[in-house]
Order: structure tokens, then C-alpha cells, then sequence
């Protein structure tokens, strides 16, 4: 039974310990700075802000709801994804700065493509925080 415990007890301190070890980035753009990332092509990744910026606790395991609310703020009800298509004002279409929510994705439109594709930044993107061209086909625009 001891050795139950033990184990249980291992799991649930590395579980934790990776859940809070994020590193602060330092190549993140602000997300309605002037130019942020207006022509690209390929994905790239990024690495999330320490914690603590907003201080919206640790993360989900569904997290990038989680994530926006570390770059934009707001209370618990937004680590869901399509709890972000009620928040702000709406938009008529997707521009630079907009927050673009899917039924069950959301992440910040930080440029376009020469192709015409729109870059978002998001996290939980491939197990990560990606920012890549992506369709944003069936997605609702929010102005937060």
C-alpha cells in the first residue's frame, strides 16, 4: 500500500511540476503591435509567458482557452474555447488583432499571408504555442 501512495505521490509532483515550468518568452510580438507579423509563411513555435502575467492559475489539460487568457486576461469560464465567442464585440470578418474562435479552438489573428491565408497564435496548437497560417473557415471574430 505504501508503495501505492509513493507512486501516486511521484506522479502527482512531476505532474504538476510540468504543468507550472513555463518559460518567459522573449521573442512573443504584442499581439496589436504595429507590423506584428504581417507576412509569413511558415509555422513557427512559441514559447508561453510565465505564469503569473494574469495569474489564471495552472493549466488545463484542454488549455488553449488558458493560454488567451494569459495574453488577454478574464476569469476561469474563458479556458473554454467557445466561451471566447461571447466575449468583446463581434467582428464582420477576421483582421490582425481579432480573436478567432472555433467550436472547439481558440487563438489571437496576428497577420496574413501572401497568399491571403490569416496567421493565428494559439495555444494548445499541436501540444504547444504555434503561430501558423490556418483557415479560419466556420470561425467567429471577436474584438476583446
Amino acid at each position: 500500500m505504501r508503495a501505492v501512495h509513493a507512486c501516486l505521490l511521484t506522479l502527482t509532483v512531476v505532474f504538476l511540476s510540468s504543468a507550472m515550468t513555463l518559460t518567459e518568452a522573449t521573442s512573443m510580438p504584442s499581439p496589436f503591435a504595429k507590423g506584428a507579423s504581417s507576412t509569413a509563411t511558415a509555422s513557427k513555435t512559441v514559447e508561453p509567458v510565465a505564469p503569473g502575467r494574469h495569474s489564471v492559475g495552472p493549466r488545463p489539460g484542454r488549455w488553449c482557452g488558458w493560454y488567451m487568457r494569459t495574453q488577454l486576461g478574464g476569469g476561469p469560464e474563458y479556458n473554454l474555447a467557445r466561451n471566447w465567442a461571447n466575449r468583446g464585440r463581434s467582428l464582420n470578418g477576421p483582421r490582425v488583432g481579432a480573436v478567432v474562435v472555433w467550436p472547439h479552438h481558440v487563438g489571437l489573428i496576428t497577420g496574413k499571408t501572401k497568399d491571403g491565408q490569416w496567421i493565428v497564435r494559439s495555444g494548445n496548437d499541436g501540444g504547444r504555442v504555434r503561430e501558423r497560417p490556418r483557415s479560419v473557415a466556420g470561425a467567429v471574430f471577436r474584438k476583446v
